[in-house]
């Protein structure tokens, strides 16, 4: 069984599941996208990306929801954000 591959830094940022995808379908991506339209390719793409990144703002907001410090949620948002950002880029 072939182990699942890690995230990878790239410019001290991890690489997001999505982009490690698209990096490894390079060459076939532009055929996938020839038979479903560039148009609907793109849509999927930034879709995921979209999903991706609320699942993972999401799942740091868990984490921080018991810290008294940010019982509001606006603000355990607002950190969760900011890890995505800096931790994925925007």
């Amino acid at each position: 069984m072939t182990p699942l591959p890690t995230t990878t830094k790239t410019n001290n940022m991890k690489q997001a599941a999505v982009n490690w995808l698209l990096e490894q379908l390079e060459g076939t991506d532009s055929k996938i996208a020839r038979v479903i339209g560039l148009k609907k390719y793109n849509e999927i793409v930034q879709q995921a990306k979209a999903m991706e990144r609320e699942q993972i703002i999401e799942a740091y907001n868990k984490n921080l929801t018991g810290l008294d410090m940010l019982e509001q949620e606006e603000s355990r948002l607002n950190w969760a954000e900011q890890y995505y950002n800096e931790t994925y880029g925007k």
